[in-house]
C-alpha cells in the first residue's frame, strides 16, 4: 500500500473515531435518528386509527419524553451500583413476570402487560424484565470470566438462570419474548469466551424445543404454515404478512410518499406498532428501508464497540452489560423487520425506538443510558487497576 492510500486512511481514521470525544457521537447519531424517524412514522401511520388523529403523536412524545429521563438516569448512576443489585433486580423481575400471569390484562390470548391505576398506560412487563436479565448475566460473567473459559460446563448455571423468565414466558404465552432473552444470553456468553460447542449443542437442544412448541400449539402451527404460503389464506391466518408484502410492493424503490400508504388505513393491523416497518417500505420505499437497517446497524456496531472498549480497559460488567444490550436490540429489530417482509412467521414484537409502544421505549431508554454510562466510565477511567482477585481470575485481560 502506497504512502498516500495509508495517508488518506488515517486521515479518515481520524475523522470518523470518537477517542478524542466526550461520548460516542456515532450512538448518539443513531439513536437520534432512529427516535426521530420513529416519531414520523408512528404520526403517519396511526392517522384514521381514532378521531383524534393526533393521539398516538402526542403519546409517543410523551413516551419519547420518559424515555430521555430514563436515559439520563441510568446514565447518572454508576455501574457499581447495578451489579451490586443485580441478583436483587433479577429477582423483582420474576416476581413480577409471575404477577402478570396472576394478574394481567390478557389481550390476544397472551398475558403481557399490567393495567395500572388512572390514566396511566398499561406496563408490559417482559419488556422491563430484559434489564434485570442483562445485569444479572453480566454480574455473573464478570465474576465468572475465568470458569466460563476454561470449564465449559460452567455455562450451564446461566442458562439454568434463563430457563425461569423464559418458562414465565411460555406461560403468558410471549413465544417471541422467549426467542429474545435466549439470543441475549447465548450472545452474551459467546462474547464471554464460553465453549462454541456447547453453545452450539445448547442452540440445537433450544432450537428443537421451539420446534415442538410450535407442533404442540395448533395455533402457532397455524401462524407457521401461512408464514410459508400466506396467499393460501389470505383472509384468515396469513391476512398480516399478505398487507405487509402488498405494502412492501407499493413501496417501490422510493416510496409512495411520507403520509401516502394506503395499507395503514385499516388494512395492515398494528400499522403503528409491530407492522411500522411495513408501512416505512411503503411510504418511504427500498431506500427508506434500508436506511432504517443501516441505521440499526449502526447503533449494534457502535453497541458492541463500546463493550470491546470497556472490556479491554478491564471493566468487564459494563462489558457484558453492552453486549447484552447490543444483542437484544439487534435480535428484537431483525425478527421485527424480517416478520414484516415474510421471513419469519408473525411474532409481536416492537421495532426498538420506532414503534408505538410506552414500555419499549422506556426499557430502550434506559439501555442507551447503559451503554451511555459504560461509554462514559471507560472513557474516564481508560484502565482499572487490577485487585489480586482480577488478577487471578482474568488473565487475558491483564
Amino acid at each position: 500500500m502506497s504512502d498516500e492510500s495509508q495517508s488518506r486512511i488515517q486521515r479518515w481514521r481520524a475523522a470518523l473515531t470518537t477517542q478524542h470525544l466526550p461520548c460516542d457521537i456515532w450512538l448518539i447519531v443513531a439513536v437520534v435518528a432512529l427516535a426521530g424517524l420513529g416519531w414520523i412514522m408512528v404520526s403517519s401511520a396511526s392517522v384514521g386509527l381514532l378521531e383524534n388523529s393526533f393521539h398516538y403523536t402526542r403519546q409517543h412524545g410523551v413516551f419519547l419524553l420518559l424515555a430521555i429521563i430514563a436515559c439520563l438516569f441510568m446514565l447518572c448512576v454508576p455501574l457499581e451500583v447495578w451489579r451490586q443489585n443485580a441478583a436483587l433486580i433479577l429477582l423483582v423481575s420474576i416476581f413480577m413476570l409471575v404477577l402478570v400471569l396472576v394478574v394481567g390484562q390478557e389481550v390476544n390470548g397472551s398475558k403481557r402487560w399490567i393495567a395500572l391505576p388512572g390514566p396511566l398506560p398499561s406496563l408490559q412487563v417482559s419488556e422491563l424484565a430484559k434489564i434485570g436479565l442483562i445485569f444479572y448475566m453480566a454480574a455473573f460473567m464478570s465474576r465468572f470470566t475465568y470458569e466460563l473459559r476454561q470449564r465449559a460446563f460452567t455455562m450451564w448455571r446461566p442458562l439454568a438462570v434463563l430457563a425461569v423468565p423464559a418458562s414465565l414466558l411460555f406461560l403468558a404465552p410471549d413465544f417471541g419474548g422467549m426467542v429474545v432473552y435466549t439470543v441475549c444470553v447465548i450472545g452474551m456468553l459467546m462474547m464471554c469466551g464460553a465453549s462454541l460447542t456447547l453453545l452450539l449443542g445448547s442452540g440445537g437442544v433450544l432450537g428443537f424445543g421451539a420446534v415442538m412448541m410450535v407442533v404442540m400449539e395448533p395455533y402457532r402451527l397455524a401462524r407457521w404454515t401461512s408464514f410459508l404460503d400466506p396467499w393460501a389464506d389470505q383472509f384468515a391466518t396469513g391476512y398480516q404478512l399478505t398487507q405487509a408484502l402488498i405494502a412492501f410492493g407499493r413501496g417501490h424503490v422510493t416510496g409512495t410518499g411520507l403520509g401516502n400508504s394506503v395499507q395503514k388505513l385499516h388494512y395492515l393491523p398494528e400499522a403503528h406498532t409491530d407492522f411500522i416497518f411495513a408501512v416505512v417500505a411503503e411510504e418511504l420505499g427500498m431506500i427508506g428501508a434500508i436506511a432504517v437497517v443501516l441505521l440499526f446497524t449502526l447503533f449494534i456496531v457502535r453497541a458492541m464497540w463500546v463493550g470491546r472498549r470497556a472490556e479491554l480497559a478491564g471493566h468487564l460488567f459494563g462489558a457484558y452489560v453492552s453486549y447484552g444490550v447490543g444483542f437484544i436490540v439487534a435480535a428484537q429489530a431483525f425478527i421485527n423487520m424480517a416478520v414484516s417482509s415474510g421471513l419469519l412467521p408473525t411474532k409481536g414484537l416492537t421495532l426498538p425506538l420506532i414503534s408505538y409502544g410506552g414500555s419499549s421505549l422506556l426499557v430502550t431508554g434506559m439501555m442507551i443510558g447503559l451503554l451511555l454510562r459504560v461509554d462514559a466510565e471507560t472513557r474516564h477511567r481508560p484502565r482499572r487497576t487490577p485487585t489480586p482477585y482480577r488478577a487471578r481470575r482474568e488473565p487475558r485481560l491483564s
